[in-house]
């Protein structure tokens, strides 16, 4: 199977799992040891990220707080910041052309200080899944898989995103019901 990283996975009426119920999942990695992607739309409802930026002893930029997203059920402590960058940056992993995710802490610096990324998404924990895992969650119809969408990502109310993503390949998502198969 080629990789589906840059892709989405979105959750089918199908998905056993509930955790993953309605989400949207960009995959950053997938390969033959297995897969790894973020939640872009289960916001974490008791956390914003000027809460992570003072527990980090980092000062809190003025404005809107931004939100917080829970990218997965994996690692709950561990921050992954998604963001856009004409730039190439070497403390990011480079998933697609201009789209980046990173660990490094010099980039929670930066958007302290307002200097970072204008689109980005702060993320706690990641979804993954072994060698296998995901190409078997397929075949059993809990995803649909489709190209991502910066602008579901970065600019798309959280609420809307599930149907978004899904809508902007003419699927309305919520007619799947028990009609997927395959061919």
């Amino acid at each position: 199977m080629e990789s589906l990283a840059g892709k989405f996975l979105i959750s089918t009426p199908q998905m056993p799992d509930p955790r993953f119920r309605e989400q949207v999942i960009y995959l950053c990695a997938h390969n033959e040891a297995g897969a790894m992607g973020l939640a872009v739309n289960n916001l974490n409802a008791h956390l914003t990220l000027q809460d992570v930026l003072v527990g980090a002893g980092l000062a809190a930029p003025a404005g809107t707080p931004a939100p917080v997203y829970i990218g997965g059920p994996v690692e709950l402590e561990a921050g992954f910041i998604l963001f856009r960058s004409e730039a190439a940056i070497h403390y990011a992993m480079e998933v697609q052309p201009g789209i980046f995710v990173s660990r490094d802490s010099r980039l929670l610096e930066d958007i302290a200080k307002g200097e970072g990324p204008e689109d980005f998404l702060f993320l706690l924990g990641y979804a993954g899944w072994g060698a296998g895992q995901l190409e078997n969650e397929l075949l059993d119809n809990g995803w649909l898989v489709v190209p991502a969408d910066m602008d579901v990502i970065f600019h798309t109310p959280v609420e809307e995103k599930w149907k978004k993503a899904a809508g902007a390949f003419g699927i309305d998502i919520t007619l799947l019901g028990d009609f997927i198969g395959n061919a």
